[in-house]
């Protein structure tokens, strides 16, 4: 061997190459952070913020009712806290359940929904308020079964306008089983009679139907004979029609038909831009019916103005902004059809609650989602929400993994 030849060590090579010292001979594992799901995460926050409105409102508008009735302002306020906190449960629970899970349960909740539906138009066990019987159960422990009819035809139609994406053109084998499984559920509820639940059903239906991608003439036939339809069953009941026709001129018989609207429009005319201040309200002290339900957005208008109101219809702007954003970025055909079905039910209802409260639709009875006292009506749109969040949390797990494998 020459003196010119250089000879290469395994020490020579780790002094030419200090960083080999330090680095170990298996490859360890690294860990990729999860992304932040921004949708989640405000989806989340609206609906924490919508029911915290909530919670305060109903404690204002009902404190007086709940006085008169009850013997304390409290009483009302106690029984919307243990709602809201049965809602967060189901919302918890419906978040961190897979979304997918879900399909085996939408022929049953179906099955459920008619059977409850039939046994609240029993006389005895159906309870009656103001005419209407739509609840089962004692004291306060009441639920509606239409709100969990909202829940089961959102899941029958995603789950089977899924299952058969590749036929939309068949209306046989699509729209015509979702319409007549709507029909049934239409047809029990119009019976209690409760016509503003049967237009948010309708909502729910016609929002699918179209994203699921249901040929438009037949979508428009269905539509035209829905609005007619509607039309006739309102003709029908001399109320129903008196309040279609007094909803255009509630002051005309303000002292009659035009009543409840007339002191919601003065309700909200009283707040003007900044309100009268909150608890100060003159409509709840037996001025405005259902103070605290129905015409809770009456309220919000009178105690914190129009700001307040904007605030609040800004949230169910942005709630359906990222209700579509979720269903665009859904993993699958299931799940963007049920972030549809959730959209559309939770968006439609908050439009027909207000459009009742500000006089560009008729008093249908519906309450404004999260805000409005309720019982089974606040937990099945949470536990709604909890299928949206659900979809949300698994389309950013599809986004984490398909930018792994890129």
């Amino acid at each position: 061997m020459t003196s010119g030849t250089r000879v290469s060590t395994p020490a020579a090579s780790r002094a030419r190459h200090p960083s080999s010292r330090s680095a170990p001979k298996r490859r360890a594992k690294t860990s990729i952070p999860r992304p932040t799901n921004g949708t989640f995460v405000a989806l989340l926050a609206l609906v924490v913020v919508l029911n915290v409105i909530g919670v305060v409102m109903v404690l204002s508008a009902s404190s007086v009712a709940a006085l008169r009735d009850y013997g304390s302002s409290w009483v009302i306020f106690e029984k919307q806290l243990m709602w809201v906190l049965a809602g967060s449960a189901a919302l918890f629970v419906g978040s961190r359940t897979d979304y997918r899970r879900w399909r085996k349960f939408a022929l049953p909740l179906i099955v459920v929904s008619v059977a409850l539906l039939l046994l609240v138009l029993v006389p005895g066990v159906g309870i009656n308020v103001y005419g209407s019987s739509r609840w089962l159960g004692a004291g306060s422990f009441r639920m509606q079964p239409s709100e969990l009819a909202k829940l089961a035809i959102l899941l029958f139609s995603a789950d089977l306008l899924a299952k058969r994406s590749n036929r939309m053109g068949d209306t046989r084998s699509t729209l015509r089983p979702v319409l007549a499984v709507f029909g049934v559920l239409a047809v029990l509820i119009m019976k209690q009679p409760d016509m503003g639940t049967t237009m948010a059903l309708a909502c729910i239906v016609l929002a699918i139907l179209f994203v699921a991608g249901t040929p438009l003439p037949s979508l428009a036939k269905v539509a035209a004979f829905g609005l007619t339809a509607a039309v006739v069953l309102a003709r029908l009941e001399p109320y129903r029609w008196a309040r279609i026709v007094s909803f255009r001129k509630p002051f005309a018989d303000a002292s009659n038909t035009g009543y409840q609207l007339a002191q919601s429009l003065v309700g909200l005319g009283s707040g003007h831009i900044f309100g009268v201040g909150l608890g100060a309200s003159r409509a709840k002290w037996g001025y405005l019916p259902h103070a605290h339900t129905d015409f809770i957005f009456a309220v919000i208008g009178d105690e914190l103005g129009l700001i307040g109101t904007i605030l609040v219809v800004s949230l169910f702007v942005a709630f359906a902004f990222l209700g579509v954003r979720t269903a665009v970025r859904a993993p699958d055909r299931f799940g963007m059809l049920v972030a549809t079905g959730v959209t559309a039910s939770i968006c439609g209802q908050a439009f027909i609650n207000i459009g009742a409260v500000i006089g560009i639709l008729p008093v249908t009875g519906v309450p404004l989602p999260f805000v409005s006292f309720g019982g089974s009506s606040l937990v099945i749109a949470m536990a709604a929400t909890g299928l949206l969040l659900s979809v949300a949390r698994q389309g950013r797990v599809a986004s984490a993994t398909s930018s792994r494998a890129g």
